[in-house]
Formats: C-alpha cells, structure tokens, sequence
C-alpha cells in the first residue's frame, strides 16, 4: 500500500495534515460559535459559513495563475503566513457587537487568501511528483494516501475543539462565548508545525516547486510529454469543465456535515451516549485504536518478513486489548455535544482508505477498475443514499421551529443515525474527492496545471456557497422535505455525469 510511492508523497502529506487539522478545528464549532456569539439565526449563519468556504475553495484559482508565473512552493510559504495572521486575528475574543463581526470577517478573509494559495499548489506539487515516468501508474493510490493523511488532521480537530473550549471554561473561568476563540488558536500552533515539517524535507520535493529554480526540471517534463494540439487541449479543458459542473453538488450536500447536519445533531440528536459501545464511539482514542488495527491487519498480511509480520499481529492484538479495557470501563453514560459528530468522517476516510486500495488495485489488476469520472459518478449515487438514510432518521419528527418550542415534546433520535449517515457519506468522498483531484492532475493541459486544479477549487467554491441552502431549509420545512433536496441533487447530478461519460472517458 505504501510501497513505490516518491518521498516526496509522505513530506506533503505530513505538511498537510498539520494545517488542516487547525483548520477542521476551528470549523468545528465555527456554526454555533455565529449563532451563540452574535446572536444569528439559522440563514444568516448558514450564509456566512457558506461564503467562507466559497471563499476558501474560490481563491485557489488565484493562487493557481499566480503560482502557475511565480511557482507553486513560493505561494505556498506566503499563503502559511497569511492563514496564521487570519486565525491569530480569529483567536482574540472581542465580543458580540458590531465592530468584533467586522474583525471576524477580516479574519475570515484572510484564511480564505492564504487557503487560496496554499491549498491547491500543494496539491498540485504532488501531481508533479507523479510526472516521472517511474512514479506514473502509482498516481491514484498516491492520490488516496494524500487524502488520509488530510483527514489524520480533521479526525483528531473536533476533539481538540471540545477540550479546549470546555477547558478554557472550567480552568480558565471564560464565559461560553470567549471560550470558541481558544479553539480558533490551536490552528496559528498547527500552521507553525505545518511550515516546519514542509522547510525540514524540501529536499524531497523541491523539484515540483516551479519557479525559476525549477525552469529546468519543469522544461524537462515538458519536453518529455507529447505535446498537445489545440484540439486536444479544448478536449481537455471541456471535460474536465464538465467534472467541475458534477462536483458542485457533491459539495453542496457533502458539506453539511459542518451545517444542517451539525444542526441536527444539536437540536434533534440525543445529548448523551449510553454505556457501553455508543459511549466508546465518542472517544476519539477508541478511533485511533481502529484504524491501528485495520493498518496492522492489512500489515499482517502484506509484510515480506515474519518479524514484520509478527510485529504486526502483537499491534492488532494490543489495540484489541486497549479496546476490551476501555468496554469495561465505560460504565456510565456520557455526555456529547453536536461538533464531536465531525470525526466520523475523517475517521471513516483514514480507516477505509486501505480497504478502498485495495479494491480498486484488485479491479485495476484484472483490467476491471472503473475510470475516474465513472468513480465520481459512482460517489453522487452514495451521496444520495446517505441523505436517504437521514430522511428515514427524521420520520415523525418536528419542524426545527416546533422542536424549539416543544418542551418536553421535543423529540430526539439514536445518535447512531448520525454515525452512519457520516459513514455512507465518506463511501461517496473517497469516490469523488481524491478520484477527482486525481484526475484533474493527470487531464489539465500541462501549461495550465495550476489554473486547472484552481478550477476544482472553483467549482466546489460554488457547492460550497449552496452549502447555505441547508441553512435557509431549516425553519418551518418539514426534515423529509429538507433531506430530499439533498438527495434530489445527488441524483441529478449523477445522471448527468453518466450521460457525460463517453466524452469523459476519452480524455481519461
């Protein structure tokens, strides 16, 4: 699984995975910090959450010219700084009035700039590893790899999140409100880690930079690939057009596991988790234990020596034993709060990612993997039937306006609901998402690289702004009627693709 892949991979992948992870911690509880802090309803929320991920995956297409004239590694370095100046901002707690939403709002722009220009060059400096002829085949499963370590960083983010606000409450004596802006600061620590693990194992990636210093390697690869007509470039650029035009809805529905569904989880979603497994499932060291055991299983199996081998099985055993220790010693009900439903997602993409290998390794040896626009396609069709479960979760329930008003009538559903909408979910993401950064690595015209990844980022910029929908759904409409929007995207958006294919697969 690991085997064949350039150094470079797992530097980029590591450099990642500590911005990230400040970045998933602040998003997190970034929702109900609007609604708590300034007082803001549902829409108006929803609204400002909604533009700045629009923002977030809108400015990579501005990092991606600039990087494409000035190189990719020199926009990465300005775009850390500019984020930790963004959350440094974002961590002072300055209250609820007028002018402490006008420094929110500063602030959220400049995260959104600096994302804009780290985000999508780092990405495609790990495309640029796979130019070598030696690495080429190796792109998708290096492409899945990048993509578990993103969420190595998210899984642990809403933990972080609750701690440290909960912390900031019962050590420090911060009021409920100022406490949200302790979870803002661990992103400013997570950048400073991010920029030292990316400046101590350059050496394994310099080469993909761009810029001046790299006119002769990128010359090189240029020269070495065929060149393209124009014919062929528009075919290109047309397909990958029509891709971007399918993601927007999966990041529409995808991406309210940080709204609506986080609204769910607050409003309609038991507050507490029984003893036994449901409270094991709350603890994000029980989730580690897991993935400690899929990658020892899967270790156990692929190492080439018997001590590796070994080693491998006493790891599975001990996580099992941790595992066993801590079912004991779950013996009362534990409390949760709605951010701590994020985790399931990176956890389900870290613990699956091997499983997800090893299937498509298993179709590709036998000639039998679906493409990359046929795996999106695939993805949208998950996506549905996650929402599908949601709505069969929300059978009989209250208008989110009734159950505010409802007392004692309020109802609440299994917070297993939840956890296996978030499962589902991910089946589509590890479909879509790295498939798709994959596939625009390997299409875009080798000139327009970076204005070709910004365009990913473009397009889910804008399923990122209908994130808001859900936002403006939750009132007075029924949850089937809401869920159902959701799903009817999903499925639209995947018949189009279909009826896309031929045109699509050609450029694959």
């Amino acid at each position: 699984m690991f085997e064949g892949q350039p150094k470079g991979l797992y530097a980029l992948a590591l450099a990642n995975t500590g911005e990230r992870f400040g970045y998933y911690t602040m998003l997190a509880v970034f929702a109900l910090f609007l609604r708590a802090n300034f007082g803001l309803d549902p829409a108006w929320a929803g609204e400002i959450y909604s533009d700045f991920l629009m923002l977030v995956y809108f400015l990579p297409v501005v990092g991606g010219i600039a990087a494409d004239r000035w190189g990719y590694g020199r926009m990465v370095t300005i775009g850390i700084i500019i984020m930790f100046l963004g959350y440094l901002l974002l961590s002072f707690p300055f209250g609820g009035d007028m002018f402490a939403l006008i420094v929110m709002l500063l602030a959220l722009v400049l995260i959104s700039l600096g994302t804009g220009l780290f985000k999508g060059n780092l990405q495609v400096m790990v495309g640029n590893l796979y130019d070598d002829p030696k690495y080429a085949s190796k792109r998708d499963a290096g492409f899945s790899l990048f993509y578990m370590a993103i969420n190595i960083g998210a899984l642990f983010a809403p933990t972080a999140a609750v701690k440290i606000k909960e912390w900031a409450e019962t050590s420090l004596g911060y009021s409920s409100n100022d406490a949200y802006h302790f979870s803002f600061a661990v992103a400013c620590a997570s950048l400073v880690l991010s920029i030292a693990i990316y400046y101590a194992t350059r050496s394994t990636f310099r080469h993909t930079e761009g810029g001046k210093k790299a006119a002769v390697n990128t010359a090189a690869a240029a020269a070495a690939e065929p060149e393209l007509t124009k014919e062929e470039t528009r075919q290109r650029i047309v397909a990958l057009c029509l891709v971007y035009a399918v993601v927007i809805f999966f990041w529409m529905a995808f991406h309210q596991n940080g709204l609506s569904l986080t609204y769910f989880a607050d409003e309609f979603t038991a507050h507490t988790a029984t003893t036994g497994v449901e409270s094991m499932w709350f603890d994000v060291l029980n989730l580690v234990a897991i993935i400690v055991i899929v990658y020892a299983g899967f270790s156990v199996f692929q190492s080439k020596t018997a001590q590796a081998k070994s080693i491998s099985a006493i790891v599975v055993v001990a996580a099992l034993c941790f595992l066993g220790w801590q079912y004991t010693s779950a013996t009362e009900d534990i409390s949760i709060s709605a951010p701590i439903f994020q985790q399931f997602n990176p956890f389900y993409v870290v613990a699956l990612t091997p499983f997800s290998m090893l299937i498509f390794s298993s179709l590709a040896a036998k000639g039998k993997e679906p493409s990359a626009p046929r795996k999106i396609a695939y993805g949208m069709l998950v996506a549905a039937a996650a929402f599908l479960l949601m709505m069969f979760a929300s059978q009989g329930l209250l208008t989110p306006n009734e159950q505010k008003v409802a007392g004692e009538a309020a109802m609440f559903v299994s917070p297993y609901w939840l956890i296996s909408t978030y499962l589902i979910l991910t089946f589509g993401e590890l479909l879509l998402s790295p498939m798709g950064i994959s596939f625009v690595s390997k299409v875009a015209p080798p000139k327009y690289k970076g204005l070709m990844m910004g365009g990913w980022f473009v397009a889910t910029a804008i399923g990122n702004k209908l994130v808001g929908v859900g936002g403006y759904l939750w009132g007075d409409i029924s949850l089937v009627v809401v869920w159902g929007v959701f799903i009817a995207v999903c499925l639209v958006a995947a018949l189009f693709m279909f009826a896309m294919m031929k045109r699509l697969e050609k450029v694959a």
